[in-house]
Formats: structure tokens, C-alpha cells, sequence
């Protein structure tokens, strides 16, 4: 594959994240931006106009997301569509060829995501999730501590995820959590992942409450993932707090027998020095910091590479399926009010 060699990319719909992917794309030195869609008139080239005004004259602007897919110059597909609307729209793309990298969630339901990589592997396409903030060298860093044993067993870890809900984002908590409105298909993904990563395990049961709207949409959901015990019979729990009615908040904890590691932000903007810190029962402490690093244009990059050289994307299938099978079972726990064993 020559070096030269860039992914024609096309984005499906015209959704505030668009802020960073869009740039992302144009950034990218394996990744070029040829189209953008969106369903409501003049959305599209507003979109384009706000967040690359210099490109308004190579980039196709359409107001029909099938004109989009149809279209033979775009290779792969971003879709960061309505959480509910995320499968339909990439089942579409993949059966017409191509390679789509979906905001997380990927899909509501596992069923659905095996769906998904069903018409992948049909098509021969690469598709992956949109966890964004995995590509930032903080996480890699954070996995390094654990797995040298600094902190010993992990036996507990917390993931608080949060922002201020503003007017301008009230569509997202205007249906119910089961037609994928609420903090929990929003950020929830986030802070569940989180918590699966930091374990390198699956749990084996949920507990949640929540603060539900008129809506039937989450404000603010919590709980307890209980990952089994260890080989000494110990208890793995993992405590998630996702909120619309807090200030922004991603941060997650990993408590082990011998010491903690804790990531202060994982949404984090490309001039921001990230940081995590450290500590062991011995009274060794300390805190680490990271160059500036933008994680869209990171993730945009891994996954044009990917397609352009064949690889496999960093984040597979049975990581998307063992997230949602995991969200759906909080969903559950909410529901039904009490604990919900993960079958």
C-alpha cells in the first residue's frame, strides 16, 4: 500500500460530535474527508462550514444520507447517528460495501451487534467501535502500572462519568432509556467499558438505580458490577455514576491489594496535559503527566490504517458485544429494581 494512500471518508449526519471527528478526518494523515449527509436541509454544509470552512469546495455536502452511501468516492463511513438509529444506518453502509466506525454505542442490543458483524464479515469490511478516548497513550500507561503488578490483585475500580445537561442538548433525554435516550446510552458506554477494561474481565451481575425523567430517560444512573471473586475468594466490584446533572467528570479508579492508579480525565481536549497518578501501600506516590494528544485524530488514523493495510481494529466485536451485553443488563437492573444476574 503506498504511503501516499488516504481513506476516503464520508460522515452520516450532521451531530455536534462532528465539532472534533470532522476536523479529525481532515488532520488525519491517512484520512480525507469527501462527504458529509445529514437529513435536515442545509445541515450538512452548515456542519462543514462551522468546522472546516476552508474545505466547503472539496467536500460533497448532501441532504440525503442515502445519497451519501450511495456515493462511489467514499470508502468508510463515520455514523454518529441517534444511539437507537446506529445499527439500521451501519447494516446499510456495510451491505453497500463499506467500512464504518460507529459512535458508541454500537448498538442497543447484542443481537443487533452480531448482526452487525455478520454483514461485515459478508461484505469484507472493517467495522469498529467509536471509544474515542482508548487511543489516548494515558490508558496504555494506566494498563502498564496494572499488569506490573505495582498495585497488586484489582479488586475494585469506580468510573464517574458526567457533564451539565444544556438546553441545546435536551434531545438527547427526550425518549425513554429503552428507545436509547438518557445518560446511560449517552455516557453510560463510557463508564462501562471503563470498568470491563480495568478488570479484563466480564461481570456477572448488575445493580442499578436511577433517576428517571417524564421522558422515561435517565438523569443520573448508579451502580455496582459485581465481576465475581478471585481465586482467594475475594470480591470484585466495579461502581459506575454516570449524571447529566453534574459538572464534567471522567475519571476512573483501579483499587488493587497493594496500591491504586487513578486516569483524572479521559475525555480530554489535544492541549490538555493529561494526567494519572499513583500510589502503594509501601508510601510510594506519584503522578505522571502526557504531551498534548488528540484522541479522534488517533482513533480516525488507527482505523484508516486498518483499512488501508488490513488490519484488525483495535477494538473487535467481542469487546461491542460484551458491552452491550453489559449495558443491557443495567437497563434491566433499572427496570426491574433490584438485581439482574448476566445470563
Amino acid at each position: 500500500m503506498s504511503e501516499n494512500r488516504k481513506l476516503r471518508w464520508g460522515i452520516l449526519g450532521a451531530a455536534r460530535v462532528n465539532e472534533r471527528l470532522l476536523p479529525a478526518m481532515i488532520e488525519a494523515p491517512n484520512a480525507q474527508l469527501v462527504a458529509i449527509a445529514s437529513r435536515r436541509a442545509g445541515a450538512a454544509q452548515a456542519t462543514l462550514e462551522k468546522y472546516a470552512p476552508c474545505y466547503t469546495s472539496s467536500v460533497q455536502c448532501y441532504d440525503d444520507l442515502d445519497a451519501l452511501i450511495d456515493d462511489a468516492s467514499v470508502e468508510a463511513i463515520y455514523c454518529p447517528m441517534a444511539n437507537e438509529e446506529h445499527a439500521a444506518w451501519a447494516l446499510k453502509a456495510i451491505n453497500a460495501g463499506k467500512h464504518v466506525l460507529i459512535e458508541k454505542p454500537m448498538a442497543l442490543t447484542v443481537t443487533d451487534v452480531e448482526a452487525i458483524e455478520a454483514a461485515a464479515k459478508k461484505s469484507n469490511v472493517k467495522v469498529m467501535e467509536g471509544f474515542m478516548y482508548r487511543f489516548h497513550p494515558q490508558h496504555a500507561r494506566l494498563k502498564e502500572i496494572v499488569d506490573s503488578g505495582l498495585i497488586g490483585e484489582v479488586l475494585s475500580a469506580r468510573a464517574s462519568y458526567s457533564f451539565l445537561m444544556k438546553q441545546a442538548r435536551m434531545y438527547r433525554i427526550n425518549r425513554s432509556m429503552a428507545n436509547g435516550g438518557g445518560a446511560l446510552w449517552d455516557i453510560g458506554p463510557y463508564a462501562i467499558h471503563s470498568l470491563r477494561w480495568c478488570f479484563g474481565l466480564e461481570p456477572v451481575a448488575v445493580m442499578a438505580h436511577a433517576k428517571l425523567n417524564q421522558h422515561g430517560a435517565d438523569i443520573v444512573t448508579s451502580g455496582v458490577l459485581d465481576f465475581g471473586q478471585d481465586a482467594e475468594g475475594r470480591a470484585r466490584f466495579g461502581h459506575f455514576d454516570i449524571s447529566f446533572e453534574r459538572s464534567r467528570k471522567s475519571e476512573y479508579e483501579i483499587i488493587g491489594t497493594k496500591g491504586w492508579v487513578k486516569c483524572h480525565a479521559a475525555w480530554v481536549f489535544q492541549n490538555d496535559v493529561p494526567v494519572i497518578s499513583w500510589a502503594t501501600e509501601d508510601g510510594k506516590y506519584a503522578e505522571e503527566r502526557f504531551a498534548p494528544s488528540n484522541h479522534f485524530n488517533l482513533e480516525i488514523e488507527h482505523f484508516s490504517d486498518c483499512v488501508l493495510n488490513d488490519k484488525p481494529p483495535y477494538l473487535t466485536f467481542a469487546d461491542a458485544k460484551a458491552n452491550a451485553r453489559a449495558m443491557q443488563a443495567v437497563s434491566q437492573s433499572v427496570a426491574i429494581g433490584r438485581l439482574h444476574v448476566i445470563g
